[in-house]
């Protein structure tokens, strides 16, 4: 189960890397990451509500 909840972080971390690099930059130059956590659980719950609407 960890596993998978690893891989989920992971696979939406590179994926928000590739659509809005400028939030990333911004989150490691000033140091705050509420927005690339808020951006993270954005793209997880788009790609998750996606899943629940095909099943």
């Amino acid at each position: 189960m960890m596993a998978v909840i690893a891989a989920m972080l992971a696979g939406a971390a590179i994926w928000l890397v590739l659509t809005d690099p400028v939030t990333v930059v911004d989150a490691v130059n000033e140091g705050n990451i509420s927005p690339l956590v808020r951006e993270l659980a954005g793209v997880i719950y788009r790609a998750l509500s996606s899943l629940m609407k095909y099943l």
